[in-house]
């Protein structure tokens, strides 16, 4: 019994027999991961999306629209055959709500429900949505367009046959204020995204026409360069008072005559540009005068955006002042690692105490002031962040578009 224990022992010992039972162990503990995952998802309808660039995954933004459908929406696709892609892209919306439907059919063979949607062509694609319905544009292939379904362009389209009534939004110009054509620095890329939403967006010029229509919804001022003249700040003030909502893009080291509008508000702009000290841009490919964000206020505007981030180039620092009518919320921020820069002229930018501004610093701004009828002001130190190519960064179009809801 002795010689048969010794050699038990010994069998233990031996580096192979460790080395076969930690890999069995391993083996056995990477096997029980996979199926505690594979549980949780079988019973909580949980999906992980582990590609690099999350392209299974819908935008913050496409999640939270789908997710307050109110009632069944279906989207249906006239072609003579399932597209596997294109079944796979809708499924990942229904992921995010059961009243999400969607369906594939053959306008060969359902020739009666081919006509009743008005079908041309194959490929075309309608969505339904309580007693409306509407034709999915997607593009023209002539003019070089894109003619696939892309997440933006279905996400547009719920926003749109959502809406119960047009949203009125009208871009002041006459100041210097950015193009809303498609060139670099222009918005068009905004303008686009509003109107694919169903909104009517206009100029506004208000030194000619002196008042603001009855039926605006909200008043935008992007990056205006010259003062407004003092009547046009009061025909502002005078709509806020009567539940106006103004959102505003402002640059650093502008002054476009608006301070008693701010003041009112409880908003105070700084000057300096804000410059990101850590090194994280360069990462990315950007120069210290892109703030990354990732610190984000408790708003129903970013109340879907966790640890995402926005870019925000040429950005300045805002500051909020306690004013009892005003609810105000600081809904971007940036890094303690940032500050705002007050000479610019220096070869290497360094953080000078005496002169400037600690990080993290307030680059966006949501207020709501208490009165019968509320009236509500965002305001963006940056318009760069908002302008074509930059829109489309990360979580800039979600931001903008959202304060803009």
């Amino acid at each position: 019994r002795f010689w048969l224990w010794n050699n038990k022992y010994r069998f233990w010992q031996q580096r192979s027999t460790k080395q076969g039972v930690s890999a069995i162990a391993k083996t056995a503990i990477v096997l029980l991961v996979i199926g505690a995952i594979n549980w949780a998802g079988i019973s909580y309808g949980k999906r992980w999306d582990l590609s690099e660039n999350k392209v299974y995954t819908l935008s913050e933004q496409s999640q939270t629209i789908v997710a307050n459908l109110e009632q069944p929406l279906e989207v249906t696709v006239f072609d003579r055959n399932t597209s596997s892609e294109l079944s796979e892209f809708l499924r990942n919306y229904r992921r995010y709500n059961d009243l999400f439907k969607y369906r594939f059919v053959n306008p060969e063979e359902a020739i009666g429900l081919a006509q009743q949607y008005g079908v041309q062509s194959l490929g075309e694609i309608y969505l339904s949505y309580g007693d409306k319905q509407q034709k999915l544009e997607l593009g023209n292939a002539a003019l070089g367009e894109t003619v696939t379904l892309t997440e933006t362009k279905l996400t547009n389209a719920i926003e749109r046959i959502k809406r119960d009534r047009p949203i009125n939004i009208y871009f002041l110009q006459g100041h210097g204020e950015v193009s809303l054509d498609m060139i670099e620095g222009g918005i068009a890329q905004v303008v686009s995204n509003l109107e694919d939403r169903g909104n009517t967006v206009s100029e506004l010029n208000l030194a000619s026409s002196g008042q603001i229509a009855d039926d605006t919804n909200l008043i935008i001022i992007a990056g205006a360069t010259r003062k407004l003249l003092a009547a046009e700040v009061l025909t502002l003030q005078e709509y806020l008072k009567t539940g106006g909502s103004l959102l505003l893009l402002l640059s650093p080291n502008t002054d476009i005559g608006i301070s008693a509008i701010l003041q009112n508000w409880g908003v105070e702009l700084d000057n300096r540009l804000v410059v990101d000290g850590s090194g994280a841009g360069s990462l990315m490919g950007f120069g210290p005068a892109v703030a990354i964000v990732n610190n984000y206020g408790q708003h129903p505007i970013t109340a879907s955006f966790r640890n995402g981030i926005s870019l925000f180039p040429e950005a300045r620092p805002l500051k909020v002042i306690t004013k009892p009518e005003i609810s105000s919320t600081a809904i971007a921020k940036t890094e303690p690692e940032t500050w705002a820069e007050s000479d610019l002229r220096e070869e290497q930018i360094t953080f000078d105490v005496n002169r400037d501004l600690s990080g993290p610093l307030n680059v966006a701004i949501a207020a709501t002031r208490s009165q019968s009828n509320p009236s509500r002001l965002v305001v963006f130190g940056s318009t760069t962040f908002a302008t074509n190519g930059w829109f489309e960064q990360q979580l800039n179009g979600d931001l903008l578009l959202n304060s803009i809801s």
